[in-house]
């Protein structure tokens, strides 16, 4: 009877341990919503892209992506983003979908633009550059080659 006991509570030690190994991972790893302002952005194509991802000016995190929908009219993506309070993005600044590498995840990397003049909250990013698929740059590679093999 004591072994069970002895056992139990070395099994409930050790999920103590993982969760609170998973809790201090999470609140270290810059994982949650940025507080600040919004702006949106409209995109052609934003494959791969969700609520949550990040939003990045020259590899670090500024912001998150809080929502995503469709213009009816245009049919173009809308992003909307969340982006720090302290940061002033000049009026001809520029978003894109960039990836975290061959395999990683997808982030909207926002390019700061000369303007006097600053996006305000709720304001939108005007030039802006969709997604590239993978896929259909591998078969435009793979078409090019065998057509130009004939």
């Amino acid at each position: 009877m004591s072994n069970r006991l002895v056992e139990s509570l070395a099994g409930a030690a050790v999920i103590a341990v993982a969760v609170g190994f998973a809790a201090y991972s999470y609140s270290r790893a810059g994982i949650g919503t940025v507080e600040g302002y919004e702006i949106s952005a409209n995109f052609s194509r934003i494959d791969g892209l969700s609520v949550g991802n990040d939003v990045r000016i020259s590899g670090v995190k500024v912001g998150t992506v809080t929502a995503q929908d469709l213009n009816p009219d245009s049919f173009m993506a809308v992003v909307k983003m969340s982006v720090r309070a302290d940061l002033s993005l000049p009026l001809d600044s520029s978003a894109k979908i960039a990836s975290d590498g061959l395999l990683g995840g997808k982030f909207v990397a926002l390019e700061p633009g000369g303007d006097i003049d600053m996006i305000e909250a709720g304001g939108e990013i005007e030039y802006t550059q969709g997604s590239v698929n993978l896929e259909d740059l591998i078969g435009q590679v793979i078409y090019s080659s065998t057509s130009s093999d004939k």
